[in-house]
């Protein structure tokens, strides 16, 4: 059995009885192990002493729920989960527990793991952003996450697609270690197209859930999520965002629970960095490159030696004079062919020959109203 740390079944079991008694929920959890102690205390209490600080009903099913069908029937199924390879569960009293995600208001009581436990000990960096990324954003995610573990930090997102997603491949692309913080059991994958991904993570870093198996993804599941994301992190940076993204949920999570905000700008017209501008106007960092995010970071990492970095595109040094006319009149925004054509002077016909040489090298991508310059990656096989 691989029960996490030193936690062996009979250590463990009480805190699972607890855990899967129906109607008790984290807040009444939270109260008995700061107002009684440990589980196997709450579990000895009498029903006189549970009546005491609880209202009957809940105090009746921790009285017996050591006949509970419903219980059994849990803690059978996770005992056979812990089989697995690589499966863990990690308690509160736990040494494996994070000292991080201890110190906040409400932090989970057990953590399901799948994967190598220790990435959750390592210093972390949280990397959020928007499920429908332009290619820019997805680079930026993808760059800074690969420059991130570069620097020792392990990269920490929530599994989504987008930004998440771009995230963990850079983080994996770079040869590092990345979080995956769920809002599923782990028996289940979601989203389904981040399957291989979540596998590759399980190899080479882990996935971790406060959910327990069988979980399927509720609305409400996402912020508590985010909670976990902000408080194993040192610090969220967010790389485009609308408004009323989840992720600035995330990053108020954060400041709440004393962590750093770092933003990546971008085009003041496009939806996705509004909100990303109104974190920097809050206060949040400005991030153009890893350094930004090391710089504030010095204090909570002890003595870091910052890299020099830097995520915007360069002109290439090989190609005609050209394409290199037609990449400055691109700028770094979404650029109509015509655009081109009229900053550049060339003739429709010579640009559009040079927009298909420089798609076709993998310098620029097409996307809605055009085409954006995008720097070549290494491919993560997943």
């Amino acid at each position: 059995m691989s029960a996490s740390c030193d936690t062996h079944w009979d250590q463990l079991e009480p805190w699972l009885r607890l855990f899967h008694l129906p109607g008790l929920g984290l807040k009444r959890f939270q109260f008995l192990l700061e107002h009684i102690g440990s589980p196997e205390k709450v579990l000895s209490l009498s029903l006189k002493g549970l009546l005491e600080i609880m209202p009957k009903s809940l105090a009746m099913n921790i009285a017996s729920s050591g006949k509970s069908a419903v219980v059994q029937e849990s803690l059978a199924a996770t005992r056979q989960w812990l089989s697995g390879s690589n499966h863990h569960i990690i308690c509160r009293d736990s040494s494996g527990y994070p000292s991080s995600l201890a110190t906040i208001a409400d932090p989970p009581p057990l953590l399901f793991a799948l994967g190598n436990p220790e990435h959750l000990l390592s210093p972390q960096i949280a990397v959020v952003g928007t499920r429908s990324p332009t290619p820019q954003g997805k680079h930026h995610a993808f760059q800074l996450s690969e420059a991130l573990v570069a620097c020792g930090l392990t990269v920490t997102s929530g599994l989504a697609i987008g930004i998440d997603g771009e995230a963990h491949k850079g983080a994996l692309s770079g040869k590092g270690a990345t979080v995956a913080v769920v809002a599923t059991g782990l028996d289940r994958v979601y989203p389904e197209r981040h399957r291989s991904l979540a596998e590759v993570i399980s190899n080479h870093g882990v996935l971790v859930s406060e959910f327990p198996l069988g979980t399927l993804p509720r609305p409400g599941h996402f912020p508590r999520r985010n909670r976990i994301i902000s408080g194993l992190s040192h610090g969220v940076l967010v790389v485009e965002a609308d408004v009323k993204s989840g992720s600035l949920i995330t990053a108020r999570l954060a400041n709440e629970q004393g962590r750093e905000v770092f933003a990546v700008p971008g085009p003041i017209n496009n939806p996705c960095t509004r909100g990303c501008h109104s974190l920097i106007r809050e206060g949040a960092t400005l991030v153009e490159g890893v350094e930004h995010i090391l710089q504030e970071l010095t204090g909570p990492l002890g003595c870091w030696q910052p890299v020099t970095s830097d995520t915007h595109d360069e002109l290439p040094e090989t190609g005609s004079d050209s394409e290199k006319q037609v990449l400055n009149a691109m700028g770094f925004e979404a650029c109509h062919t015509d655009d081109v054509v009229l900053r550049t002077g060339l003739s429709s016909q010579k640009v559009a020959g040079i927009l298909l040489d420089l798609e076709l090298a993998g310098k620029i991508v097409s996307v809605p109203g055009g085409f954006m310059r995008i720097t070549n990656r290494p491919a993560l096989d997943t």
